[in-house]
């Protein structure tokens, strides 16, 4: 099997060195700049390839642009009846994402690109957090420094630390639900004056069986700290995803299955076992472990959220604001 990248970015060559371990060559990459596209292919053994081509003859397309142009490139790969892993956030707007999801009502065609769901010390945490019974909490934390490449912090990206980094805790924090659903977000946002996106955000997410989740996704630590923990009445699971991988269930240490691949970072995170669903998708045509459709539930949760903080106030969900707009313009209009 074979694998097209959509984009050229950081994120691609993570990408890369997952698709090695997996052992999945990669035959094109397509940019926006030929630059890149040339510079990227000839990393990877690929040829450069501009959007119109894709799939340009692989079984399989990652797409890994800016969020305005997902849905457009995803479109394009499932007419042409290849599956397709689109990156988080899945979309720029819920409208976007409602067209995903209809071109791929069955779920099976359509990977969402929430790596943190197929990393080895999730996976354990969420298993342990099963044993629990009924949540009663849940936090979930993605602290890290501002970003300094592509275009996040522009507003064109369509939001800023909820918006791209937020996307991680929110989407664990739904799986740790369950079939749980959210009811309604309240949240705050902050930006600095040298940026017109947001840089901090603390969320809170009920659901209908009473339980709270607090989700906290900042760009403005000095070191990376992502983590959750889950309690119920009886016990909590912690977990430490970076900078160490450790997870414990009421103070005592549990053990996590080794990370897949040569590089521990790239399949400690999932990146890994992400691309080995891509590929059973490809061969078997079988169902998406992660569709478009739960792509679409984080993404509302973070635009309920973005206008809870432009109203100042709780948001219900289902969302039923304006689906053509971007968290961005939810929050600051």
């Amino acid at each position: 099997m074979s694998l097209a990248f959509a984009g050229a970015g950081t994120i691609s060559v993570i990408h890369g060195l997952a698709a090695a371990a997996v052992g999945l060559p990669v035959v094109a990459v397509a940019s926006r700049s030929i630059e890149r596209a040339e510079e990227r292919a000839a990393q990877l053994g690929a040829r450069p390839r501009p959007y119109r081509d894709l799939p340009a003859g692989a079984d399989a397309v990652v797409v890994a642009t800016p969020p305005s142009t997902h849905v457009r490139l995803a479109r394009q790969v499932l007419d042409a009846a290849r599956p397709v892993l689109v990156e988080k956030p899945l979309s720029a707007t819920l409208a976007e994402a409602d067209e995903l999801v209809a071109a791929d009502p069955e779920g099976h065609r359509v990977l969402y690109g929430e790596n943190l769901a197929f990393a080895p010390v999730v996976r354990a945490a969420l298993d342990h957090a099963r044993q629990l019974g009924r949540l009663g909490y849940v936090e979930v934390r993605a602290l890290s420094p501002r970003p300094t490449w592509g275009e996040l912090g522009q507003p064109g990206w369509g939001g800023g630390a909820l918006f791209d980094l937020g996307a991680h805790p929110v989407a664990v924090a739904l799986l740790l639900a369950g079939d749980d659903p959210p009811v309604s977000v309240v949240a705050s946002l902050s930006a600095p004056s040298d940026l017109a996106v947001d840089d901090h955000a603390e969320v809170i997410v009920t659901f209908a069986s009473g339980l709270s989740a607090r989700i906290e996704a900042s760009w403005r630590h000095a070191d990376v700290v992502w983590d959750l923990q889950a309690s119920s009445d009886a016990g909590v699971v912690r977990a430490g995803i970076l900078p160490t991988v450790e997870l414990e269930r009421d103070g005592e240490p549990v053990a996590v299955a080794g990370a897949p691949g040569p590089d521990p970072h790239v399949g400690g995170l999932g990146y890994v076992a992400q691309l080995e669903a891509l590929a059973a998708m490809a061969h078997t045509g079988g169902p998406s472990p992660l569709a478009a459709a739960f792509g679409r539930s984080v993404l509302e949760v973070v635009c309920a959220a973005y206008a809870s903080a432009g109203s100042g106030g709780p948001v219900a969900l289902p969302f039923t604001g304006p689906r053509d707009r971007t968290p961005l313009e939810l929050w600051r209009g």
